[in-house]
């Protein structure tokens, strides 16, 4: 019996931008108090080995969108357009009978020259989803309304700088003057983007601010929506710019910043593309302790303040009787390496930035036996598109999608699984592939972890990189200095090789139908390659046996 729309659950994603896998309490953090973080992975899984497939945030995005690598669906860098014609997990879900709703941020841009060529208005309904990367929207806001010389940074109309309008915030850009901004001694603006203002309160009311906006746009979507939804609700924050509204600017300090987890080794003769990045103007930055001492307690508020906002919602949730009904999943697109291996930002495949927090409710009783559990298996933010098809009872299109449902591990079963995690990161539009001479062909990197060893491919001529994390978790000893390594690095270059053959482009026939269509021509009257037509069955020939209609005589 097929299930109805109205007994299926309610998926609630939850993405977070730029928050650190290991920034949580149930993570294991020594400062940080996420209670309701904690309370979702009480509830469900806590996945410890979960990876981003690119370390940006755009195509990490769409890769969470649509299933894929990032060397499958091409948007590989901020600003390069999904294609036109790319399925999503909107598109698959409405396959299945689930509308799939968009509350915040995607970092999606529309393919606006195939839009245009195939003709699909951006005002019809599918242009509209094809231009919101499949989502039907509730409220896109995408943050950094940033203002320079050249303009504004996004040319769509902001919501929150609207809301912020409709509070009386004397601005035309709020989110830069208020809510990402303080007031410096002499009541000048004490803008988020310097860091030396990290630790001064943003000159907004804390309900003013964009995570208690987007949640409670979040509740007005809940109340108004039938049971048979999913929900993408995307938060702007922590990330940049570290600032943050009373009372959370001043929850943590200097004395809960940690050591930065670096080594002097990783300066020595590094790779020339982590050489390169350890030298950009953010790695600078936060290789200062004073940046740290500021920047970090700040990001440490925003989370703060992102658990209290969860709370809110898991609150509403049981309030109006929906947490039995609905899926809960929590995760982000990326971590921040806050100047750990000289680092700052993200763009890298250390654990800081490619690793990522990935925390599963189930409220089916198949998932009771697995509440509170962890699960260590190799995970990818691909995974989840496919869980999510097959949480609404819908049948997974695994020849379009890449990943791999999570429900058996959800279960309490243990499936075959992959052997290895695969991110990529296509950096030609940086300056550090300007700096290194890199074609932009070249300038791509791939990342290989096994749960033991991982390494980094680097296009254009360059060595790889090599760390064994059971011998040195930190990744500081950089393996492929050496030549003692050479065979876990061919063995690796083996599976890169294998994933790099997968049947990837193939999307517009699964397996089913090309077995279907096996012999299919045979019964349509297409025979070549007999000699008599004893080879195939009576019936094949049938139209092609018997007397002759007429014997033809030219004229």
């Amino acid at each position: 019996m097929t299930e109805t729309k109205t007994t299926r659950p309610n998926i609630l994603f939850i993405m977070y931008d730029q928050l650190r896998f290991d920034y949580l309490s149930c993570a294991g953090h020594p400062h940080m108090d996420t209670p309701n973080f904690d309370r979702v992975a009480a509830m469900g899984v806590r996945f410890t080995n979960a990876y981003i497939q690119s370390p940006i945030c755009g195509a990490s995005r769409m890769s969470t969108y649509t299933g894929r690598y990032t060397s499958s669906h091409g948007a590989q860098w901020n600003g390069f357009p999904l294609r036109v014609g790319e399925q999503t997990m909107g598109d698959h879900l409405r396959r299945a009978g689930v509308d799939c709703w968009l509350i915040g941020k995607t970092h999606m841009k529309a393919d606006a020259e195939g839009m245009a060529r195939l003709g699909l208005s951006p005002d019809s309904m599918i242009g509209a989803r094809q231009a919101e990367c499949g989502f039907d929207v509730w409220v896109r806001d995408d943050g950094l309304w940033a203002e320079g010389p050249d303009g504004f940074y996004d040319h769509r109309r902001s919501p929150y700088n609207e809301y912020l309008k409709s509070k009386g915030y004397p601005s035309e850009n709020a989110w830069a003057d208020f809510a990402n901004a303080g007031v410096d001694a002499d009541d000048n603006i004490a803008s988020g983007w310097m860091f030396a203002n990290a630790d001064k309160p943003a000159n907004i009311a804390e309900e003013d601010s964009e995570t208690p906006w987007l949640t409670r746009e979040t509740i007005r979507f809940i109340d108004q929506a039938k049971d048979g939804w999913c929900a993408h609700v995307s938060y702007i924050k922590p990330h940049w710019p570290y600032i943050v509204p009373a009372p959370y600017h001043e929850m943590y300090g200097p004395n809960h910043v940690p050591q930065p987890a670096r080594s002097m080794v990783e300066r020595e003769d590094p790779h020339p593309v982590y050489g390169a990045y350890m030298q950009n103007k953010v790695a600078a930055a936060f290789q200062q302790d004073e940046v740290r001492q500021k920047v970090i307690p700040a990001y440490m508020g925003l989370i703060k303040q992102c658990d209290d906002q969860l709370g809110v919602l898991l609150d509403h949730l049981e309030a109006t009787g929906r947490m039995d009904n609905t899926m809960i999943v929590l995760t982000s697109d990326h971590g921040d390496y806050l100047g750990d291996h000289w680092l700052g930002e993200k763009d890298l495949f250390h654990e800081q930035s490619v690793k990522v927090p990935l925390i599963i409710y189930d409220p089916s009783a198949a998932a009771d036996a697995t509440r509170g559990t962890t699960c260590d298996a190799l995970v990818e933010a691909i995974d989840l598109a496919p869980t999510f098809v097959e949480t609404i009872g819908g049948k997974v299109a695994d020849h379009i999608l890449e990943g791999r449902s999570l429900r058996p591990w959800l279960h309490g079963e243990v499936p075959d699984w992959r052997d290895y995690a695969i991110s990529e990161y296509d950096y030609s539009a940086t300056p550090q592939a300007a700096k290194l001479g890199v074609e932009p062909r070249d300038a791509r990197l791939f990342m290989i972890f096994d749960g033991r060893y991982k390494m980094m491919h680097a296009e254009g001529g360059f060595r790889p990189m090599l760390f064994d994390l059971h011998t040195d978790p930190q990744e500081f000893d950089d393996l492929a200095k050496g030549d003692t390594h050479g065979a876990e690095i061919d063995r690796l270059y083996a599976m890169l090789a294998q994933w790099g053959r997968r049947m990837s482009q193939r999307v517009t026939k699964s397996e089913d139908d090309i077995k279907a269509m096996r012999g299919a021509s045979l019964r349509k009257g297409i025979l070549p390659f007999m000699l008599d037509g004893t080879e195939v069955p009576p019936e094949l020939t049938e139209k092609y046996r018997g007397k002759a209609p007429a014997k033809y005589t030219p004229d």
